[in-house]
Parts: structure tokens; sequence; C-alpha cells
């Protein structure tokens, strides 16, 4: 977009030379759909002839649209196909200044399976996934779409695949949406399965299908309700708990100390999202308060600022934490919003 200086400030020209054709294709984009987009993403008058790109502007608008185009063009240097999805991600990155550079954040591979890659998407999930390798316990907070459970599935299954770990294991509470086992129709196992399926299917996209069967059968990788955890002690295993913020106190606190020698923990949860039947509180909203201080455990705030999703699905995160705000105002009573772009860590909501 054109930027209007400040009185006093004159406008200045950088200017950007792009010696490889086929780089400038790709910065370009279909149409020059990706050049509109970076045009829409920056203060400066954009203009590009040949393998030359002039930027006009102030000084310090010039200087933030160089940095964006500096960091798209390492991305195709380092061989990725720039998306409309990459840029609008490089910019924000370069709005939040979290210290890393996004062309870092964006290549940085997790694991990979027939050509399609994992990687974080979003700073948020950056510093998540760093903290992951950091820590012996994590907790992923966020609301949904910003890959809490996902990424650390893969971090697991790289984990196993290094040798780091001997066994994965899964684990989710059964409890969901006020439904209770006892009404569902079916065995045991098939009325648990319905709640340990989004576990199944993220692992076919990390592993060949017809290896799981195997892997469950030798142990090495277990899916199994939080229940099945009571008793056991955990050893050499990469163990993540999934929908923690539909366990009590008591839950949480059984899990927590499955841990063993050689073990890895992540536990992810939205604490928006609680379907705990009345007046049970949640483990996930206070173990904060509870391990804060503990050496070794980390919190992982995330916000609808990673969320990778459709774009809408940020936009319907923070729409709930205004409505959830104003209807704080009117009655003057607390109301647990949603975590918005701006969230401090910690702070609660709901986005239903």
């Amino acid at each position: 977009m054109t930027g209007t200086p400040p009185p006093g400030q004159l406008r200045a020209q950088t200017r950007i030379t792009v010696p490889n054709p086929k780089i400038m294709v790709n910065l370009l984009g279909t149409g020059d759909e990706i050049l509109r987009l970076i045009e829409r993403s920056v203060r400066s008058d954009v203009h590009v002839r040949g393998n030359e790109i002039t930027i006009t502007g102030t000084p310090a608008e010039n200087a933030s649209a160089e940095r964006l185009f500096t960091e798209l063009l390492e991305l195709i240097e380092k061989g990725e196909t720039l998306t409309s999805d990459a840029v609008r991600r490089t910019a924000t990155m370069l709005e939040q200044d979290g210290g890393e550079r996004p062309a870092e954040v964006l290549t940085l591979n997790i694991l990979s399976r027939r050509g399609r890659t994992i990687r974080p998407k979003t700073l948020g999930q950056k510093k998540y996934v760093d903290a992951i390798d950091a820590h012996t316990i994590v907790f992923g907070i966020g609301p949904a779409g910003t890959g809490k459970t996902y990424l650390a599935m893969a971090k697991a299954v790289q984990a196993l695949q290094a040798k780091q770990v001997n066994r994965i294991i899964l684990t989710r509470p059964a409890v969901e949406a006020g439904e209770r086992l006892g009404f569902l129709p079916g065995t045991l196992n098939e009325k648990i399965d319905p709640y340990l399926r989004p576990l199944y299917d993220a692992l076919h996209d990390m592993l060949d299908p017809e290896s799981i069967p195997r892997l469950m059968a030798a142990g090495t990788i277990e899916v199994a309700p939080l229940a099945y955890m009571r008793g056991r002690t955990l050893n050499d295993a990469f163990i993540i708990l999934d929908e923690a913020q539909n366990t009590t106190p008591e839950q949480m606190k059984m899990f927590l100390t499955r841990l063993g020698f050689g073990s890895k923990i992540v536990v992810t949860g939205d604490i928006t999202q609680v379907d705990l039947p009345g007046s049970t509180t949640s483990g996930l909203r206070v173990v904060r308060e509870i391990l804060q201080n503990v050496e070794d455990v980390h919190f992982a705030a995330l916000s609808s600022a990673d969320v990778v999703r459709h774009q809408l699905v940020g936009e319907i995160v923070d729409a709930y934490a205004r409505w959830d705000a104003d209807r704080e105002s009117q009655q003057g009573q607390p109301v647990h919003a949603a975590p918005g772009r701006n969230a401090q860590a910690g702070r609660t909501g709901r986005n239903r």
C-alpha cells in the first residue's frame, strides 16, 4: 500500500537487484499474485522492472519493505516455492519482531515423508518446538488450529526415528461435548475409538500407514485413553496428553507422575474448550499455577496468530475474544477470554 510520509520526512528510493530470472519469477508469482500481496503488506511503493525492484517511501518504510524482500528471497534460495501463505506469515513475523528470522522459522524441517515436510509456520510454533527439544515436560496451550498436537506428534515420531525414545504413547481423556461412554453404542473399544481417532489420523500423516498396525502390535506406539495410564511408570517414551483441558486436577497429577527415566511429556489443550460436567475444575487451568516454578517444566502459549488452518479461524478466535470482553464489561463479571494475537501468556477464554 502507498504510505504518506510524516511531515519533514522525505521519500527515498531503495533498489534490490535479483540476478537470477527463476528467483524473480517465483518472487512475482503467477500473474504477479505474490507481488500484489507484497505491495499490500508494505507501506512503501514497490515497482518492478526486469530484474530490479525499486522501493519508494520513507527510510523506515523502505527498511521494513527491504527486510520482507530479503526474507522472501532467502526462502526461494533455500528451495521453497513462494506462496501467499508464506508471504503473510513472513510479514506477520517481521511485525512481531520476535528475534528470529522468518526464513529460518519457515524452513525448520521436523519430519519428512513422501515429499511432504512438517515444519513450524509461525514464530509461536517455532518457540513451542524449541521448548519440546529443551525441556522434559512442555505444556502447549492455545486455541484450535494452532498445531499443538500435530507438532508434538511430529516431534514424537522424530524422536522415535532418531532412537531417542523406544516408544510413543498418545493419550486423551474420554470426555467430550457432554457425552458419556456408557451411553454410546458398542464395545468398550468401539466407544473409545472416536476420542482417539484424531491421534490415529495424525499418525497416518507421519508414518507409512501399513507400518502403524505393526508398531502398535509391538507396543512401539500406544494410543489409549487417559484412564489406562494409572499405576504405570513410563520409561524411554515420548508421551503426549491431548485435550488436557478435559482432565481434572487429580487426573493431571496422576498423568504427570507417570514420567519415568529417559522420557518426555507434552501436554496439549485449549482452556476455552472445557467439556467437563458442571463445576468440575479443569486440571489444565490450575496446573500452571502449581508447576510454574518447577525447573524443566515449560508452558508454551499459542494464540490466534499461530492458527494454521483457514485464515478465518484466527479471525473467529479473535471475534469471540472481543465478544467475551464486551460481555464481561457489561456484566461486570470475569469472563475467560480466548487469547488473541496480543494476548499475554496465561490469559484464558472461550472460543467456541
